[in-house]
């Protein structure tokens, strides 16, 4: 039986300030000053709020952004794509699909090699798990990601 993923009030409740604004308001965090975009240990990242997985380091690549880049989630069915036309632009927003948290958006810049796409996420509506701790966590059937690549460093 697969875990049930919803919006948790209790984990919006902890949330930090500006966990809360990204992922509740909308909002976007500084680029080169959060904490994952850098970050090339192995392991998944899930919805702050509703625990959902949606991204793993096998598909995490430096997109000289400043915010973590994902080239495709591991649970697209986690993952809701919204038209966003706000401060003047077309884009298209990246809302996890059981928490209705504000992830970051998805644009067509990605590596060619990997589909073209870029999920460029905020670090505050993220949180990391390590390869090591996947089944402490309850998310043991992800360590198949990691099988037969080279640890889930990013490239």
């Amino acid at each position: 039986m697969s875990p049930e993923y919803r919006k948790n009030p209790e984990a919006v409740s902890r949330l930090s300030p500006e966990q809360y604004r990204v992922t509740q308001e909308g909002g976007t965090e500084p680029a080169f000053d959060n904490p994952y975009w850098d970050n090339k240990e192995p392991g998944i990242y899930v919805d702050v709020v509703s625990g959902e997985p949606l991204f793993a380091s096998v598909n995490k690549f430096d997109s000289g952004t400043g915010w973590p880049s994902f080239t495709k989630p591991i649970e697209p069915r986690n993952v809701v794509e919204v038209r966003d036309s706000t401060l003047g632009m077309v884009r298209t927003e990246v809302r996890s699909a059981h928490g209705d948290s504000h992830l970051g958006h998805v644009f067509d810049d990605g590596p060619v090699e990997a589909g073209g796409l870029r999920y460029c996420m905020n670090s505050a509506s993220l949180r990391f798990i390590r390869l090591d701790d996947l089944e402490r966590e309850g998310y043991g059937e992800y360590r198949r990601l990691f099988e037969h690549s080279d640890g889930g460093r990013q490239r």
